[in-house]
């Protein structure tokens, strides 16, 4: 099985992830009907997951470098194959949520591991490529996520979508099965669980690449969590128009994907990275200024996603430099700033929508973006692809 196979398979893993992670927000009046409780209350199943799904992500690394991530992200992608399948079952809002923070806890190990696995597979002038390839397939997944879950709420119920997720779950579980022999099996007996974390957060270089991807998920992800929303409001369109619509978010950031690895060879890390966050400041503003021409939010929807995945892949692929021996726990601290930024970004989110209205969130957080752009200058002033001093098993993770 060829690299580019694998990268696929990877990118399944994570394509089925990400639709789950997104997959209850459209579903939950759905949910509250079923089980006969205000909407209100349905709303904790989303914390069920998200908390978990948080802590979770600092936990796995230092496990995948101890007991080789292949077997950790096995371990993870089966059971969390086994608690979609129960959330179908769960007859409460209380065994619903116990099923559902199992799911996140699983869940958890699935993107940063990836990401190392990815690390460790691919040579480090192809990875930008691969990374960018893997994380357009994972948010697809999201993209899609609200247009899956309606149509098969609307079609069977809300347990379909958790059955059909399971079912769909188990594709990429049997084939990681099938080519588990040709993965990257690299291990670390010697890793310990905090000190990698202490000594990634005690240097500089590591340090704010983690700032600039905590911002970046704040501020994107915070956008795109009230795309859904504003589409809604705006337009009045149903879940299944508004999931086509969104979808458009990760059409292109699997085309972003494919470009981003080719651009930067020839533009450079650092031009790569403001071009990312340039195209996001400007979808914000487009969406902002023009959300109310379909075509035009399209359009910024189209954008974010490009410089998502452009800024993202790029810092990405500087994570997977810092710990070549603590690579998942590099790639763990990179997915809890990511989504625990993107936590925070849409908590805020949900605050300045209710006080300014929805298209001011996009206002704040598009000039938030230009902000964190002119950071990037002061935290990463060469954010090259060469590689950066390697962190040994008892070693520092940088200079």
């Amino acid at each position: 099985m060829n690299n580019n196979k694998i990268i696929i398979l990877l990118g399944l893993l994570g394509f089925i992830v990400m639709a789950d992670n997104w997959v209850v927000s459209p579903i939950l009046p759905a949910i509250a009907q079923s089980l006969g409780i205000p909407v209100e209350n349905a709303g904790i199943l989303i914390s069920a997951y998200m908390i978990p799904f948080g802590i979770f992500q600092i936990i796995y690394g230092p496990l995948a470098d101890r007991f080789g991530k292949k077997q950790i992200i096995t371990f993870a992608i089966l059971f969390f194959t086994v608690a979609t399948g129960l959330c179908a079952l769960a007859g409460s809002l209380n065994g619903l949520s116990v099923y559902r923070a199992l799911t996140g806890i699983f869940a958890a190990a699935v993107m940063p591991i990836c990401i190392a696995l990815i690390g460790d597979l691919v040579p480090l002038e192809k990875r930008q490529m691969a990374i960018g390839t893997f994380m357009g397939i994972a948010f697809l997944g999201q993209g899609l996520s609200m247009i899956t879950g309606g149509a098969i709420s609307y079609f069977l119920s809300w347990r379909g979508v958790f059955a059909v997720y399971a079912v769909l779950s188990l594709i990429p579980l049997v084939l990681i099965l099938k080519n588990y022999r040709h993965l990257p099996d690299t291990r670390n007996p010697r890793s310990r669980f905090l000190k990698p974390y202490k000594e990634l957060l005690s240097q500089k270089k590591s340090l704010f690449t983690y700032i600039l991807i905590l911002l970046e998920g704040m501020f994107i992800i915070g956008s795109f969590s009230f795309l859904g929303a504003y589409i809604s409001k705006t337009y009045a369109f149903n879940y299944l128009s508004i999931g086509a619509v969104m979808t458009t978010f990760g059409v292109m950031s699997i085309v972003g994907g494919r470009l981003g690895g080719k651009l930067v060879l020839k533009t450079g890390p650092r031009a790569l990275l403001t071009l990312g966050l340039t195209l996001a400041l400007t979808a914000d503003l487009v969406i902002y200024f023009s959300g109310q021409s379909i075509g035009l939010l399209i359009f910024g929807i189209g954008l974010l996603g490009l410089g998502f995945i452009f800024a993202h892949s790029t810092l990405l692929t500087r994570a997977t430099e810092f710990a070549q021996k603590a690579r998942g726990t590099a790639m763990s601290l990179v997915a809890f700033c990511f989504m625990g930024g993107g936590g925070v970004g849409t908590a805020l989110g949900g605050k300045i929508a209710s006080a300014h209205g929805l298209p001011s969130l996009f206002l704040i957080y598009g000039v938030m973006l230009g902000i964190t752009l002119c950071l990037s200058f002061f935290l990463i002033k060469t954010p090259g692809l060469s590689p950066l001093t390697v962190m040994q098993a008892e070693s520092r993770p940088g200079d």
